[in-house]
């Protein structure tokens, strides 16, 4: 897989979520700093989580 990084990463690129085209037609994503650990998902489904973080529907996570 060819993973590539957001354009808003940091310099270092350590610090940023990565994505990959699965075949057939899957959508793979990652951490920079933690390679090993991959989530799989459809673009249906990729695309509306996107919709809802850019709507303010999805909180960020409190420490």
């Amino acid at each position: 897989m060819k993973w590539l990084k957001s354009s808003f990463s940091e310099a270092s690129g350590n610090a940023c979520v990565e994505v990959a085209v699965m075949s057939p037609g899957g959508i793979a994503l990652r951490e920079s700093d933690s390679p090993a650990i991959v989530l799989s998902t459809s673009p249906a489904a990729l695309r509306a989580l996107l919709l809802r973080v850019r709507a303010g529907a999805v909180e960020s996570p409190r420490p």
